[in-house]
């Protein structure tokens, strides 16, 4: 039996090198080093510039969603664009400070606004972002519904795990400041599981029982936000958004604004209300 070549054994990296590596390779910059501390201070990376579970999980989610929303920023920032990007319902504003880092800071045009209901949050993204640099992040402490930016207009409107009816705000809010693109990923959603539940016919059979309620109510819900956006002239894509692993709440609504309404978009969600019954509110968009 030959003896172990002990001379071509190579170390085993340790784990704070090993994940330095992966996340140099996802990270989509030139020089992935100018982002550890935004990444540190977002716990995307931990102190010690490694990756846990839960910060692999946020980046992966996070990467993900900048990956698909970069073709229409690159669209908007084409020809000398200065867009305005809103991310409603911010939280600690993951979204945002990664856009700008990725794409914002590195055109040296467009402005991204946060928009966050949680004043110790909208105060700590402050400071971050004079940290950072970034000078042309805003933060704006309001509820969606109430928040109006400074213009009136957005080129973008993103929301990411907003809850139940605060989706719904963020395609009013959309809307309202005329947003050629709107990227959705909605959160837990009950209103129209609880309007199906006093409903009968033949279609009651699908939501009978209370859990199928829940997901058929979502699923419902979603579907709806879908045709309101077309019927508004928006081109609509409906895409997973990162892999179940990562994320149970996994539904992308991605809208394009082509034209200024759809007359069949709009024929259709009045006979799928019709047939269910339910009118959720988000319906108060719709022009009588």
């Amino acid at each position: 039996m030959p003896a172990p070549n002990f001379a071509r054994t190579k170390p085993a990296k340790d784990p704070a090198a090993r994940d330095l590596e992966t996340w140099r390779t996802l990270w989509p910059s030139g020089q992935p080093e100018k982002s550890v501390p935004l990444l540190k201070a977002l716990h995307i990376l931990t102190r010690e510039g490694t990756l846990n579970a839960d910060s692999r999980r946020k980046l992966t989610q996070v990467l993900h969603l900048t990956q698909m929303l970069r073709p229409a920023l690159e669209d908007l920032l084409k020809d000398g664009g200065d867009p305005v990007l809103a991310d409603v319902g911010a939280g600690k504003s993951y979204l945002g400070f990664i856009l700008y880092d990725l794409i914002f800071g590195p055109a040296g045009r467009g402005s991204v606004f946060g928009i966050e209901t949680r004043e110790q949050l909208v105060a700590s993204s402050r400071d971050l972002a004079a940290a950072s640099g970034f000078d042309r992040m805003q933060f704006i402490a309001a509820p969606i519904a109430e928040a109006t930016l400074p213009g009136g207009k957005a080129d973008m409107v993103t929301a990411l795990h907003a809850c139940d009816t605060a989706t719904d705000d963020a395609i009013r809010f959309a809307l309202r400041h005329e947003a050629k693109v709107i990227a959705l990923v909605p959160c837990c959603q009950a209103e129209v599981a609880r309007l199906l539940e006093g409903q009968s016919g033949p279609l009651r059979q699908l939501w009978r029982h209370p859990i199928q309620r829940r997901e058929f109510g979502a699923h419902v819900t979603n579907v709806i936000r879908g045709l309101v956006l077309e019927a508004h002239g928006y081109k609509v894509r409906v895409t997973e958004f990162t892999g179940l692993e990562h994320t149970m709440k996994n539904e992308l609504i991605l809208a394009e604004r082509h034209q200024r309404s759809n007359a069949q978009a709009r024929g259709e969600l009045n006979r799928l209300i019709d047939q269910l019954g339910v009118k959720p509110a988000l319906l108060d968009v719709m022009p009588a």
